[in-house]
């Protein structure tokens, strides 16, 4: 036998015990998937956490196109006072603004009653009373701030971090550090709907995993039809038949990592296994005919049906099931005229279902580890906008707005931070999104500094080089 041969068998025997181990480690995992790790430890790239797990999952209810705070969660009686007044040069000469460049500014005052609710006497608009009920669950941070001024690439801000296209998503950057405690969904689910007006256009790239390796991107789930294209089985193709598809193709990949060491293979072997797993799982995610009569009308839905109220209740599924990341976007928020109108339907889209959620888990012993952030990706503009008397709206704003928190290690019943008596600046404990950002990672046990990417010769991080986390509102 001839030297070249000898290397030849050798090879080929070499590649046969590679083939039936990993033949026998996968048919192991998928009968039991904790074997590959212990069953308490963190499945992603983070074999120990940073810190104290306070939050297992997080539920971003992201209201896009920039909910005002001046009529939810920010009461301003200077502003009131002031209303039809020029608003003063002081606050604006110098300032970015989106629509109102070279136009008259005058002060438009806030367009709904604030009360006071629950122990804590947190004020909070007359339009969201749902959310009153349970305000001694929310962390409202009242001094947000952010860099973008325009829609889409603010949005990026919120999910990403920075405006510049391309960068993995918060969701994708947890499912990469600490990965998910579900098998057979997503680790990463995303819920649209819209109401209101003139709703924004959201892009893929909100959920991307960026330069992360896509298997960390969020999955959108359909509001009508099959929640995921291509779900059900081809016409004529069973169960069976279609496993043996699969498994052929597994095969084929395995064969094809063994030469090239590309890590975009890993994701076509674990994707192809998750999409065989939820042709299982996710009808039965979605049947929500099971659900007591009292729990949907306490969400206010009737099933699954593409609403807000819907998809909260499909958020709490999702999260008992283990899925480690859950965005809902309720695209409607946009009020640059009508905002007395428009606010009043976008809040009764929201408040009862929102509500409910944080009631829902705290029921079923669940708030307590889940972090839920509610906000849109920036406020709206003291001065007013777009026609007269009713018809008045309010422009884009980022130099203050409001958010809140509930669940997940958060203290309950507070606000933190103020804008000024106008609610133009955020001027007590301005907290960047950075800032939310650092926040949710540490409730997560994850430090913000020290989950990272490398990547064109750069160590990348979701909160970039900044970023604080705000220890001020922890339980």
């Amino acid at each position: 036998m001839t030297p070249v041969q000898e290397y030849y068998q050798l090879l080929n025997r070499r590649q046969f015990l590679g083939r039936a181990s990993l033949g026998s480690v996968a048919l192991a995992t998928l009968l039991n998937p904790s074997l590959l790790r212990g069953e308490n430890e963190p499945r992603g790239i983070l074999k120990k956490l940073h810190f104290p797990q306070k939050a297992k999952r997080v539920i971003f209810l992201c209201q896009a196109g920039g909910p005002s705070h001046l009529e939810s969660f920010d009461d301003k009686p200077k502003l009131a006072q002031m209303d039809g007044q020029p608003m003063p040069e002081s606050f604006t000469k110098g300032q970015p603004i989106a629509q109102l460049q070279g136009q008259k500014l005058f002060c438009l005052a806030p367009q709904f009653r604030f009360r006071r609710f629950g122990k804590s006497g947190l004020p909070i608009s007359e339009v969201f009373p749902h959310l009153g009920q349970v305000a001694d669950e929310l962390c409202i941070i009242k001094s947000m701030h952010t860099d973008q001024i325009n829609h889409d690439p603010a949005h990026t801000v919120m999910n990403t971090g920075t405006s510049i296209v391309g960068r993995p998503s918060m969701g994708s950057w947890i499912l990469y550090g600490i990965g998910s405690e579900c098998d057979d969904l997503p680790g990463f689910v995303v819920l649209t709907s819209k109401g209101g007006r003139n709703p924004q256009p959201i892009a893929t790239r909100q959920w991307h995993s960026g330069f992360l390796p896509s298997r960390f991107q969020g999955v959108p789930f359909q509001s009508h039809g099959d929640p995921v294209l291509y779900l059900r089985h081809p016409a004529g193709v069973e169960k069976n038949r279609q496993r043996d598809v699969v498994d052929a193709v597994q095969k084929l990949n395995q064969l094809h990592k063994q030469i090239a060491d590309d890590p975009e293979i890993d994701t076509r072997i674990s994707q192809y296994e998750m999409a065989f797993k939820m042709q299982m799982s996710v009808p039965e995610l979605m049947d929500l005919s099971n659900e007591p009569k009292r729990i949907l009308e306490m969400y206010g839905t009737e099933g699954a049906d593409g609403t807000y109220a819907a998809n909260c209740l499909l958020a709490r599924r999702l999260a008992e099931r283990g899925v480690r990341f859950i965005q809902l976007y309720h695209r409607g928020w946009d009020h640059h005229n009508d905002i007395r109108k428009f606010m009043k339907m976008c809040a009764g889209f929201v408040d009862r279902a929102t509500a409910a959620l944080i009631l829902d888990l705290k029921q079923r012993g669940m708030l307590d580890e889940t972090l839920i952030i509610w906000g849109g990706e920036f406020g709206r503009t003291p001065m007013a906008q777009s026609g007269k008397g009713a018809h008045l709206g309010r422009d884009h704003h980022i130099r203050g707005f409001s958010m809140f928190l509930a669940g997940g290690g958060v203290k309950g019943g507070i606000s933190f931070g103020q804008t000024d008596e106008l609610g133009y600046f955020a001027v007590e404990n301005p907290t960047h999104v950075h800032d939310l950002h650092a926040t949710m990672l540490y409730l997560l046990g994850i430090d913000h500094e020290k989950l990272t990417y490398r990547f064109q010769g750069r160590d990348f991080r979701l909160t970039d080089v900044s970023g604080k986390v705000v220890e001020e509102i922890l339980a």
